[in-house]
């Protein structure tokens, strides 16, 4: 798989990961990884906030991060 970006560009790399936004395929260089809670709820414990990762393209982050 390729990054749409990069193609776009007219040139071409291989990706990395795939925008969690949008769904394209992105390269190293046009990736934006972002920290996020997530919140789960263990059965008959309180909620547990941990820390996640999520993966998203230079348009998708913009909107993301405000």
């Amino acid at each position: 798989m390729l990054c749409l970006d990069c193609n776009t560009a007219g040139t071409t790399s291989p990706a990395v990961g795939v925008c969690r936004g949008c769904g394209a395929a992105v390269c190293a260089n046009h990736a934006r990884v972002i920290q996020r809670e997530v919140r789960r709820r263990p059965l008959l414990a309180p909620p547990v906030e941990t820390a996640a990762r999520t993966v998203h393209c230079f348009t998708c982050a913009a909107v993301h991060t405000g």
